[in-house]
């Protein structure tokens, strides 16, 4: 927030004397930025931070840069439009429910507060707890990941004293040194830089913006490329021992496109353009080529940014590996207020392709109607390019129905808000489906012919599970009943590849955002299910573990393992949805992909 200096001096000397002092700690606050003064643009008209964080001499702006920017992106001007509202109005609620609903609320922060515990005294300042054995482990540079997630959980779940204590460790964390040999740019983006610009934009504390500025001057060094184009896996030492870069000839289309929402609003909040002129050079690639791709309108999983060719590469889909590139695309318009009209037409292209060729209906006991979103491969048949729809579910895709929600409130399309609410119901339905009620990391079903459904056929559904284990059409249909049993198959999966429960936040959040969008009560009630079986089937004596397989019979096998995004994300949504609606509004608020609410700016 703009430092608003209240002390009012007569006029005189004493005047002049302090109006020459603020200029020059000002100029001497931008001057490492090649600027010479702050950025112009609505930053000025929303409260920026530009008092000095006294880290003028920190060691990622003291490195040399090898191939500086000479023409720095301004950011966008304006007065932020007036966008509609994501959240629908929500009536009075009774006593009993309200009731009912503090004492889900009262659970799930009881869940929080045991796991932080725990981590506080067996893991602090590591990025993890092991859940099982009480050991540490360090995955995401060493530098607290699971402290830096979990701080605006801290503070939305009111436990500010944790919070206090939490910060207080966080401002001591280097982030010079690390004990990994490659760092990942955009799990260091999501989780550190958007946990600190989350801490900070609902606490004010400035040792959190303080700590996100050194996150974002350390990464914005891996845009230190010919090119600008940004390094995924990146050589930490090299980097720090000032080596020069090249930007990879491949990475994933997710690490390069989701690192807009983190960047832009470290430039919106300090005024200083530099991060978001590095990823809207990138917005700017994907806009050029999204119309050139081997299926118009989205972006492959993996692209070439050494080469700036997005386009190349012939698999694409909503899930994993892709998935946060278009999630930020309603968001970020969200974020802005409405000044970068690109990311809303970027938006509904991608969705009028991935509605029209990646989801579908799946053949299941009883016709619901949802839908799942599957994987498209273009590949060549007999010299033609032809689309192959791989009808493989997973939890991380799950996402996208909140995604669609936002994007369809946001922008006015019924279209987007039914199928996202047909994506949510997809996800319910396949976590009840399991017999532990949780769904596993992914899962294969056979397709209606059309979206608009299809009867329930037990001898269609045998077919398939046939095919997919390597029988041909010739095979006896009570051949499929072993395959049944031995992969424990609920009536309308073919396949589920991968049993394990990670403890992923994909689900709720989407039962979250889409019960914020619609005031569905049933979603309520979803949440609580799917909460209690989450607890029951993964608490340990510490805290809660993965599951290595959500499809046996008998209690499923613990992992030792509590990634950090169970504190800063799948808790976070599950104590939200029992929230009052104004706690985190959407129309006041965004989420990045990490669940770390950010401020939008508003007219």
């Amino acid at each position: 927030m703009v430092m608003r200096r209240r002390l009012w001096f007569p006029l005189g000397t004493a005047t002049l004397l302090l109006l020459f002092y603020w200029s020059w700690t000002a100029q001497d606050e931008y001057q490492w930025t090649g600027l010479g003064k702050p950025a112009q643009g609505p930053q000025e008209e929303h409260q920026v931070d530009t008092a000095p964080l006294d880290n003028s001499d920190y060691f990622w702006r003291k490195l040399p840069t090898h191939y500086p920017v000479r023409d720095i992106k301004p950011l966008p001007t304006g007065k932020p439009h007036a966008l509609p509202k994501i959240q629908t109005t929500f009536g009075k609620e009774s006593e009993h429910d309200a009731a009912t609903r503090k004492e889900r609320q009262q659970a799930v922060k009881k869940a929080f507060a045991r796991c932080w515990n725990s981590y506080k005294e067996n893991a602090m300042m590591s990025d993890e707890l092991a859940p099982i054995s009480g050991t540490t482990k360090d995955v995401f540079g060493g530098w607290g990941a699971t402290l830096v997630d979990s701080l605006d959980t801290l503070w939305i779940m009111g436990m500010r004293e944790e919070f206090e204590e939490a910060v207080t460790a966080a401002a001591d964390i280097r982030f010079e040194s690390t004990s990994l040999t490659t760092v990942n740019a955009f799990e260091t983006t999501i989780r550190y830089l958007g946990g600190f610009l989350a801490a900070y934009d609902l606490s004010g504390d400035r040792r959190l913006l303080r700590k996100a500025r050194e996150v974002g001057d350390m990464l914005y060094k891996t845009f230190d490329t010919p090119n600008r184009m940004p390094i995924s896996r990146w050589d930490f030492d090299n980097a720090a021992q000032g080596g020069k870069q090249v930007a990879p000839e491949m990475a994933l289309v997710a690490e390069v496109g989701s690192l807009c929402m983190e960047f832009t609003r470290l430039s919106l909040i300090t005024g200083d353009p530099k991060w978001y002129d590095a990823t809207e050079r990138i917005r700017e690639i994907f806009e050029e080529q999204q119309s050139t791709t081997k299926l118009p309108g989205m972006w492959p999983i993996s692209v070439n940014p050494r080469e700036k060719l997005f386009n190349v590469d012939n698999t694409f889909g909503l899930g994993a590996m892709a998935d946060s590139t278009y999630e930020y695309l309603p968001k970020m318009h969200a974020l802005v207020g409405g000044l970068i009209p690109s990311y809303q037409t970027m938006y509904e292209e991608s969705m009028k392709t991935a509605l029209k060729y990646n989801v579908f209906r799946p053949m299941l006991p009883g016709s619901p109607d949802i839908l799942i979103s599957g994987t498209i491969h273009v590949e060549k048949v007999g010299g033609k390019e032809a689309l192959n729809l791989e009808h493989q579910g997973q939890h991380l895709v799950c996402f996208a129905g909140g995604m669609l929600a936002v994007g369809g409130k946001l922008f006015g399309n019924a279209e987007h808000l039914e199928a996202a609410q047909k994506l949510v119901d997809g996800c319910i339905w396949t976590y009840k489906a399991m017999p532990h009620g949780i769904m596993p990391e992914t899962f294969i079903m056979h397709p209606c012919k059309s979206n608009e459904g299809c009867e329930w056929d037990e001898l269609l559904w045998k077919r398939a599970i046939l095919r997919e284990a390597g029988f041909d059409d010739l095979a006896e249909v009570d051949d499929a009943d072993s395959i049944i049993s031995e992969w424990r198959l609920p009536k309308g999966f073919v396949k589920i590849p991968d049993t394990r429960y990670i403890l992923r936040p994909e689900a709720i959040e989407s039962v979250f955002i889409l019960y914020r969008a619609t005031g569905r009560k049933d979603l309520l009630e979803s949440a609580w299910t799917m909460f209690e079986t989450i607890q029951k089937n993964t608490r340990t004596a510490l805290a809660n573990a993965a599951l290595a397989d959500v499809t046996t019979e008998g209690r499923p096998e613990k992992i030792d393992s509590m990634e950090s995004f169970w504190m800063g994300e799948t808790l976070k949504y599950f104590y939200l949805i029992f929230s009052e609606p104004d706690l985190i509004n959407l129309d006041e608020w965004v989420f990045n992909t990490e669940a770390h609410a950010f401020k939008r700016l508003l007219p």
